[in-house]
Order: C-alpha cells, then sequence, then structure tokens
C-alpha cells in the first residue's frame, strides 16, 4: 500500500469536540501559530538574544548594577561581556559552555540506544506485546499518567517519552504526532507532579528547609522531603485525567491528516501478531533486563551499597544524578539482546549502522544547542538571570497581598521567570529566601509554598525557548511532519499550558480551602 492510497487517520475514533472548541478556539491557535511561525529560526533567534544579553550587561556592568540576594549577605555583581572580563570568558568557554551543556550528552547517549531498540524492531515488538490489547482511547490517558510520573528520571523523561508515546499512537492507527506532542505537554507541564519520588524532590526540600530557618517559627514547620507527596500525587492524578482528555479531543483533532508509510497499524487493522522469533527475543531481553535491573537495584537500596547517597541516603543519591547512563545500560542490552536473538544483527557492523543512523538525524538540534548553550552560560555568568528574578520577587513582596490571592500571584510570577531561568532548582533557591518568610509571617506553611512553586516551576516549562528538549520534540515532528516549523509546535503545546495551569490552582485550592496535608505532617498553615 503506497501513502497515497493509505487511510487518513488522524481523526478517526476520537469522538466528538468539547464544547467551546470551535471557531474561537482555531482562531487563536492560528494566531499563535502565524506568530510563532514569524519568529525567526531557532539558531537566528538565540544568536539575536546572545547579543541582545551581550548589550544589557554590558550596559548595567558599566553602571555599576549589583544584585542583593534576598536572605543573605551576599551580593553579586553584573558582569558585562563586552568588557574585557567578559572577552576573556567568552574565549575560554565557548568550547565548555557547549562541551559541558547537560542536555547535548543526554539527548546524543540515549537518542544512540533508543534507536538501537527502535531499528532492531524491539520497540515495536513491546508495544505489540504489551498495548495491542489497550483500547485506542485509553492510549491518551496512558501516555499522560506515565508523564505525569516521569520527573524521578529527570530531563530524561523529555527525551524518552516523547518519542515512544509516538510509536505507540502510531501501532494504534492514531496520528503518532499526537502522542509525541501530548506526551512531551504532559512531561513538562506537569514536571512536579506524581507519586514518584526523585532528586528533584530532595532539591526542593533542602532550599525549602534553608528558607524557611530564616524565621525563628520555623522550629515547628515541616521540611522534609515528602512535605508535598499528597498533593503531587493526586494532582498526577488529575492531570492524567486532564492530560488525556486534550490530547484525544483538543490536541488530535486539529492534527493535518497523516498517511501510515504501510508498516504500521490503522485504525481498521489490527496490530500483526509477534511471530515465534519475536517471542523468544522478548523473552530473551526481558531476562537480561531484568537481570541488569536486580544488579542495579543491588548497587542502590542494600544498607552500605555504593551507588546510596550521603549518610547512606537513597534520595538524593549517584543512582538518581546518575540515570542517564543507568538508562543507557538497559537500552543498550536490550536492543543487542533483541537484535542477536531475532536474528536483526549480525555483528558489530549492524549495531554500528544502526546507532550511526540514529544520530545522523540530530544535526540540526546540535547547531542549535550549540547556540541555546552561548545563551543560558552568559545568563548565567552576566547574573542577569539572577537580576530578573530578585527584582520580580521584591516587587511581588511589596505588593502586601494575603491569602490565597498571594499564593495565585505568586504562581503567575514564577509561571513568568520560568521562560528566562528554566532550572527549577535554580529558580527556587532564588525566590525561596523571599517568598517562604513572607507566606510563614502571613501564617502560611512552607510546603505550601513549595507546593506553589511547583506549579508554576512546571505549567510553562513546554513554550520557553530555553527549554532545548523543545527544539528535540520539533526535530522530531518534522519526521512526521516535514513542513512543521517552532511556532507550529509551540500553538499546539499552548493548548496544554492554561488548562494545566488552571486544573492545577484548583487541586491547590481544594487543600487550602479545607485544610488538607500536603504531605505527612506538612498543613496549609503554620501552627
Amino acid at each position: 500500500m503506497t501513502a497515497a492510497d493509505a487511510p487518513d487517520i488522524s481523526a478517526q475514533g476520537q469522538g466528538p469536540r468539547l464544547p467551546g472548541q470551535g471557531a474561537r478556539l482555531d482562531r487563536l491557535l492560528s494566531w499563535i501559530e502565524r506568530v510563532g511561525n514569524a519568529v525567526p529560526h531557532p539558531v537566528a533567534l538565540f544568536t539575536a538574544l546572545f547579543l541582545t544579553l551581550g548589550l544589557v550587561s554590558t550596559g548595567l556592568s558599566l553602571a555599576g548594577v549589583v544584585v542583593a540576594i534576598p536572605g543573605t549577605d551576599d551580593t553579586k555583581a553584573v558582569n558585562g561581556l563586552l568588557t574585557g572580563e567578559g572577552v576573556r570568558w567568552f574565549v575560554e568557554h565557548l568550547v565548555p559552555n557547549f562541551m559541558t551543556f547537560p542536555p547535548v550528552g543526554a539527548v546524543l547517549i540515549l537518542i544512540m540506544v533508543v534507536g538501537l531498540g527502535e531499528r532492531t524492531g524491539l520497540l515495536e515488538a513491546v508495544l505489540r506485546a504489551t498495548l495491542a490489547r489497550v483500547p485506542r482511547a485509553a492510549l491518551p490517558y496512558a501516555v499522560a499518567l506515565i508523564a505525569a510520573q516521569a520527573h524521578m528520571m529527570s530531563d530524561v523523561a523529555a527525551v524518552v517519552l516523547p518519542p515512544l508515546a509516538a510509536l505507540v499512537f502510531k501501532s494504534a492507527g492514531r496520528h503518532p504526532a499526537a502522542g509525541l506532542i501530548g506526551g512531551f505537554a504532559c512531561v513538562t507541564a506537569g514536571y512536579a507532579a506524581g507519586f514518584t519520588i526523585g532528586s528533584l524532590d530532595a532539591l526542593y526540600a533542602g532550599i525549602t528547609q534553608q528558607a524557611a530557618a530564616l524565621l525563628p517559627s520555623a522550629d515547628g514547620a515541616a521540611t522534609h522531603l515528602l512535605v508535598n507527596y499528597f498533593f503531587t500525587g493526586t494532582s498526577s492524578l488529575v492531570l492524567a485525567l486532564l492530560g488525556g482528555l486534550l490530547i484525544s479531543r483538543v490536541l488530535e483533532p486539529r492534527l493535518p491528516a497523516y498517511h501510515p508509510d504501510g508498516d504500521g497499524a490503522t485504525a481498521d487493522e489490527e496490530p500483526a501478531q509477534l511471530t515465534p522469533v519475536q517471542r523468544k527475543a522478548l523473552l530473551a531481553t526481558g531476562a537480561v533486563v531484568a537481570g541488569y535491573a536486580a544488579a542495579v537495584l543491588g548497587l542502590w537500596l542494600p544498607p552500605g551499597a555504593p551507588l546510596r547517597g550521603a549518610g547512606g541516603a537513597l534520595v538524593p543519591s549517584p543512582f538518581l544524578s546518575g540515570i542517564v547512563p543507568v538508562l543507557f545500560g538497559a537500552f543498550l542490552l536490550a536492543g543487542l539482546t533483541y537484535g542477536f536473538t531475532a536474528r536483526k544483527l549480525s555483528g558489530t557492523e549492524d549495531v554500528a549502522a544502526a546507532v550511526t543512523e540514529s544520530v545522523r538525524g540530530m544535526a540540526g538540534y546540535l547547531v542549535m544547542m550549540f547556540v541555546a548553550a552561548q545563551v543560558i552560560a552568559l545568563f548565567t555568568w552576566s547574573n542577569v538571570g539572577v537580576l530578573i528574578a530578585v527584582k520580580a520577587a521584591a516587587l511581588f513582596d511589596a505588593l502586601g497581598m494575603t491569602g490565597f490571592g498571594a499564593i495565585v500571584v505568586f504562581v503567575l510570577l514564577t509561571c513568568c521567570l520560568n521562560f528566562f531561568i528554566i532550572s527549577g532548582s535554580a529558580l527556587w533557591s532564588l525566590i525561596a529566601p523571599v517568598f517562604i518568610p513572607a507566606f510563614m509571617l502571613l501564617g502560611m506553611s512552607p510546603a505550601l509554598s513549595q507546593a506553589a512553586f511547583r506549579i508554576g516551576d512546571s505549567t510553562t516549562g513546554a513554550l520557553t525557548p530555553m527549554n532545548p528538549y523543545l527544539f528535540l520534540v520539533l526535530a522530531l515532528l518534522q519526521q512526521y511532519e516535514p513542513e512543521a516549523r517552532l511556532g507550529t509546535l509551540i500553538a499546539r503545546l499552548a493548548v496544554f499550558v492554561v488548562p494545566f495551569l488552571a486544573v492545577w490552582l484548583a487541586v491547590l485550592a481544594l487543600f487550602y480551602g479545607f485544610d488538607l496535608p500536603l504531605g505527612p505532617g506538612a498543613g496549609i498553615r503554620l501552627d
């Protein structure tokens, strides 16, 4: 069957649109797409931002601007790029800025082994074995639920989950771009939710504890690792339902027609059954991966294990901070075991060819990341990012708002700051010393401030050009829609931001209004 003969599966089995999804929403999304597409190519955008930041930082430096860090005696002077010191920094750090940019290494390492699994047929076989019986209508909700737990994997989730979700949708005869975009949107917009516990929770808790200690009333305030556990667990269930609804009823019906290449299942076809060789290969792969997982857990869970953290802590620990190489090993062993058992690989040349082909399509992404790395490094070195966050926080502090309205404004402010400082730990460390004591003086617990920060730190993360994984998803989207541009992607992601923000705030309002504990021993108000 040729592409021209393939049926249009972009809108099959998706049901009616929700009320209010008519012409006005379509016009709004079209406007967002036009505005986004009017934005220059990401390389040009980051270059212009770098030059602008260089001029601004130099002007502030020559004016002698100094930033006082709230809650401490520390000050940071703004450093100018177009000064002698700035020129030296640029010359010495141009290459290290790119080589040490975390997303580059994580993306390339995981793309190699995930691509190996895809090209050997492992991923397709896993999908057939595990998801073939899942109702097509349930797939968006399953993807959203998994995404809401994915922060345990750190940024790896933004690399692994979206392309896998695209394959799941394609295998079920649904639009793969819906799985790709929906998976990325739910990972980022619901990033700090979930029942899972990871290094993110430890970072938040440590910063919260330090900020709360600025006031004597901190003695009775809970600041442990699980202060938001009840809230984040509940949020992940609500956001999973919302995310699945948005994928199936808002995003997918508006995607252009997708024509399968003839290898994937369509809406009228059952996925092909596994052959005996594939079943044997899957069993062998499962046994190898299970043995690998047992070995890794044996290096992490027992007392005194080498992958435990300081003082024998499970979180944070080298296991969580080293999740990328742990996953690399799992995917590599799985791809090799399946490939050789299923006779898809015959030697090292086949392995090298499959890995090379996986990386080949990432050339454009690497060019974008080279420029983006310089911008983000300059934001950090110049202290302009610190200046923006501190000034915005001071303005809010001067408003003197009380009650849940203050929490809402704080969340909205965090949403805005998240466009400039995408590191959650960096942003929280800057604004926590201001807002946690301020809210404590109003009788609100540090756990409430941290819960509010989680919302703002997550919901707008999918839209900021400072998020390097946005361009990874764009590169993957262009495999299904070669004509797709940045504005196209941003318009589709924008569908998730406001609903996630509103619903997540509503969940927090319920906890606040009924004075429910946010976590074990962590109430809304100070005792």
